[in-house]
């Protein structure tokens, strides 16, 4: 059975255990759809756009000194968005009504993200899974200076003095 069945049996089974859970969806940290239970919303985009989140919420955390991610509550006015950290590649994205009860679908996301890790890492591996042929392809491509960030954080640019000195302007 591949990983990406035992971990849609677990958003459903977590969709169970939340009364006014809306959707789930589990995704790479670069925001590719492993599995998903998400009625009315594209699990691309979504997926997509938890990445992005994610990646700020890296960088917020790091900048703060708060350690390493755990999870991201948006609320809106019509309920919840919450991503919780699923090991260092994966991520679960939950979607809540606005009167869900929001300790439990902390308590229970923080249980699905730890048992969707573990799925991944016990069929695949670290280094495996649908997308490992990207890997190998990647194997060819020279190191960049980045190479050593860790996933979800972003360059830092310093400035840098200029090669050459302007010229002074006529008549300024």
């Amino acid at each position: 059975m591949a990983v990406e069945t035992d971990v849609l049996d677990e958003l459903r089974r977590l969709r169970t255990r939340i009364p006014r859970l809306a959707g789930s969806l589990a995704a790479t940290v670069d925001g590719l759809v492993l599995a998903h239970d998400v009625p009315d919303t594209e699990p691309e985009g979504l997926a997509a756009l938890t990445a992005a989140a994610l990646g700020v919420a890296y960088r917020m955390t790091d900048a703060a000194a708060r350690g390493e991610f755990r999870e991201l509550l948006v609320r809106g006015t019509r309920g919840y968005v919450a991503t919780y950290a699923a090991g260092s590649t994966a991520v679960l994205t939950l979607l809540a009504d606005d009167r869900v009860n929001v300790g439990r679908l902390h308590l229970e996301g923080r249980r699905s993200g730890a048992r969707i890790a573990e799925l991944i890492d016990n069929r695949v591996g670290p280094d495996g899974g649908r997308h490992a042929e990207r890997a190998a392809l990647d194997a060819h491509v020279p190191s960049s200076p980045d190479a050593d960030r860790r996933i979800g954080t972003l360059p830092v640019r310093t400035p840098q003095r200029p090669a050459h000195q302007p010229r002074p302007q006529p008549g300024g």
